[in-house]
């Protein structure tokens, strides 16, 4: 009988790519919990609350994982994740509450194609043919949404905050990306996930005394949905990035539209034109693509 080996080494080496499409999906479905609790309290309440609730969930992981206090030199990457998150996350959540859930993550695929150019600057790593190709599919499919939907009605004025807010996002995203990866390389998933949201969090707090609004009993229970979600898709994730490389994964970012726009619908009954699911099936293709053929890296 043939052995079976070849099967479980092709399933280990599918993992990475199977827990990212994992993670990708949590976040969106925290997306949508978002979008409701930033729309009743405003985006700066509802991303420091979910940041505050997602550090009291991840801590006490970490720490009886036997989480120690980082050495300097990861800590510096810690701090530096933890500034650019907050400001990424504050202004998608602010897009999210002027544009729908699909077209904000389908604008925001900018982010995916910048950060392997990036990974290429920060990170010294060889940008593949495949790569690039499946950036440039996702891409164009977001453009054939854009356009849909410039097409079809006006620009308001929230639309032009909204995306205004959502192209300062991407850029950030961009970079959260990479340096994802190289937290993911120094550190364990509960680690990242505690300071991702203790970081993040302590970042807006600044403002707290000025801005916080505090929510009721339903919207707190919304946000505390979304911490959950953000914790489980961050471990997740950056188990996914230890294991492989940037530019293998980013690419599945995409793929995070498709969830958009399947929850966009279950909770906001937004709707998804011809033009909204020609882009998605460019943006899949794109994903598959860019699948692995070959075993990741695996950590030393």
């Amino acid at each position: 009988m043939p052995s079976s080996r070849p099967d479980h080494a092709a399933a280990g080496h599918a993992m990475p790519y199977l827990a990212a499409l994992a993670g990708v999906g949590m976040l969106a479905l925290m997306d949508a919990f978002m979008k409701g609790a930033s729309i009743a309290i405003g985006a700066y309440s509802a991303s420091l609350l979910r940041y505050a609730i997602g550090f009291v969930i991840a801590a006490p992981i970490w720490l009886a994982a036997g989480g120690r206090w980082p050495r300097p030199e990861v800590l510096r990457v810690h701090l530096i994740r933890g500034v650019v998150v907050a400001f990424m996350a504050l202004s998608f959540f602010y897009a999210l509450t002027k544009l729908p859930i699909a077209e904000t993550i389908a604008i925001s695929f900018i982010a995916p194609l910048i950060s392997l150019w990036l990974a290429r600057v920060l990170l010294g790593e060889q940008v593949r043919r495949e790569a690039v190709i499946a950036a440039i599919i996702g891409i164009a499919g977001t453009v054939v949404i854009i356009g849909g939907r410039i097409g079809r009605e006006k620009m308001s004025e929230d639309a032009v905050l909204g995306l205004a807010a959502i192209l300062f996002s991407a850029v950030l995203y961009a970079w959260n990306l990479v340096l994802q990866r190289q937290q993911a390389q120094v550190a364990n998933p509960g680690e990242v996930a505690a300071f991702h949201s203790g970081v993040g969090g302590l970042t807006l707090a600044v403002a707290a005394p000025f801005l916080l609004v505090l929510p009721d009993a339903e919207v707190l229970a919304a946000i505390g949905v979304s911490s959950v979600l953000t914790v489980a898709g961050a471990m997740i994730l950056a188990w996914a990035y230890a294991r492989a490389e940037a530019q293998v994964l980013v690419p599945l970012e995409y793929t995070g539209f498709l969830w958009a726009s399947l929850f966009g619908w279950l909770f906001f009954r937004e709707a998804v034109t011809a033009t909204t699911i020609a882009g998605a099936i460019m943006i899949a293709f794109g994903s598959w693509y860019a699948a692995p053929r070959r075993a990741p890296e695996q950590p030393t």
